[in-house]
């Protein structure tokens, strides 16, 4: 088949996806959903049906008038209804090999990373997601000339260790990539060297290479199901397989559930150009620790039993507040999974704190908007926020929805802002589209 390769949610519609820009683990080598997007059909706020590059047409380029399609795209239900999207689909590749590197700090593994860049290595998928389920839309295949490509996914070491208990596989506890190759088998082959070559360089583990589905399969699993690692950092979110009321499920579960608790996680996003990806990550990580957020205060992992297990004897105050990172670093894209304490008025404060220094205060949290002169929380400069400060954008994939309003006008400034405020007005003057977000 031919798949649609900006690979983002499981649980994702493609016109909803059209809608929020997304994009996933094979964004750099294919490209998000905005290059990926042909035309839509779209029904304004007035009940009028636009198709965004014409009725019917599905040209791969065209330099006629305006492009509307890029702006529906990541307009996150503010401008009209997606109803219908033509998608840009690519041919599955000969060959493929996943591996994983372990290096010996954060900053060894993203410099690994630019590294491969710098070499003019064709990448492509930076893990995160399950590929969406097919819906609306009219397929159109394009043909990709690249021979080979690859993609580094990063875990620092609480995310890896945390994907390595949920999953039932035995990783170290290090920070990881997770590098996969497409391409001819003559081509994989001169590619696994060039890889084998740039780990060594960057003190990283030697690799054994999977190519066997099955492994690969179970490799990529254990890397989407992050989150509910994420949450299982903490003893009080309880987590459970959908294979099984307690855990026990095959090695790398493809989907899990996560039960109510006082425990609340939420994920934030940046994105930086690659030539400034290492400070800003390393700096995010010392960041953390700092600020306690490792969910590792005074423990080894391995002393415990599995987190958010009844087995587990320790208790929130024990393993501190939890941000495990991860990121799609071959386009300087990466997150922090935040797990506290919703009930908890310090540890909010805390993660506020954090966010605000990153990049965003926004969805999930206690109190999740943007910052104002009524904010409670003592709020660092905006000098501080390391992304807008490194010249990257305060989301690559989440969005602004309400809690990065004020952000985007620091990005934009204020004649980029009224810019948008005049699309708004001209497609929606009674703002009947999804009031309140973005703008």
């Amino acid at each position: 088949g031919l798949p649609l390769l900006a690979d983002p949610g499981a649980d994702a519609s493609l016109c909803g996806m059209a809608a929020t820009g997304a994009s996933g683990t094979n964004a750099v080598r294919y490209g998000t959903m905005r290059p990926n997007v042909l035309n839509l059909r779209v029904v304004l706020p007035d009940g009028r049906l636009l198709h965004t590059a014409g009725p019917g047409r599905q040209p791969r380029k065209r330099a006629a008038g305006y492009d509307l399609t890029s702006l529906f795209v990541g307009s996150e239900g503010t401008l009209g209804f997606l109803t219908q999207a033509t998608l840009r689909l690519h041919p599955l590749p000969e060959a493929t090999a996943v591996t994983v590197a372990s290096f010996p700090s954060v900053g060894a593994a993203v410099g690994c990373t630019v590294q491969v860049l710098q070499a003019a290595v064709p990448v492509a998928r930076i893990g995160e997601c399950p590929p969406a389920e097919v819906g609306l839309g009219v397929p159109v295949l394009v043909l990709e000339l690249n021979a080979a490509s690859s993609h580094p996914e990063f875990l620092d070491e609480v995310m890896a260790d945390a994907c390595s208990r949920f999953s039932r596989m035995e990783l170290p506890a290090a920070a990881t990539l997770l590098l996969e190759l497409h391409g001819s088998r003559q081509s994989l082959a001169e590619q696994q060297q060039q890889m084998e070559e740039m780990v060594r360089q960057s003190s990283g583990s030697s690799l054994a290479w999977a190519e066997g589905q099955q492994e690969r399969e179970q490799l990529w699993s254990m890397r989407h199901n992050a989150w509910y690692a994420a949450l299982a950092l903490r003893p009080g979110c309880q987590v459970r397989h959908k294979e099984g009321e307690n855990g026990d499920s095959a090695p790398g579960a493809a989907s899990a559930t996560a039960l109510p608790s006082l425990a609340q996680g939420y994920s934030t996003d940046v994105c930086v150009p690659i030539s400034r990806l290492p400070d800003v990550v390393v700096e995010t990580k010392q960041d953390l620790q700092a600020s306690g957020l490792t969910g590792q205060q005074g423990h080894s992992p391995r002393d415990r039993g599995a987190w958010g297990s009844p087995s587990s004897t320790h208790t929130p105050s024990d393993l501190g507040l939890a941000g495990p990172m991860v990121g799609h670093v071959g386009d300087g894209n990466f997150h922090c999974i935040l797990v506290f304490n919703s009930q908890d008025p310090e540890e909010a404060q805390r993660i506020h704190a954090f966010t605000q220094r990153l990049g965003r205060w926004g969805q999930g949290a206690v109190g999740g908007r943007g910052c104002t002169d009524r904010c409670p929380h003592a709020c660092p400069s905006l000098s501080h926020r390391r992304a807008l400060a490194a010249g990257g954008t305060c989301t690559g994939e989440h969005g602004v929805g309400l809690g990065k309003r004020a952000l985007l006008q620091e990005e934009l400034g204020q004649e980029g802002l009224d810019t948008l405020r005049s699309i708004k007005a001209a497609l929606d003057p009674h703002n009947l589209m999804n009031p309140g977000k973005v703008l």
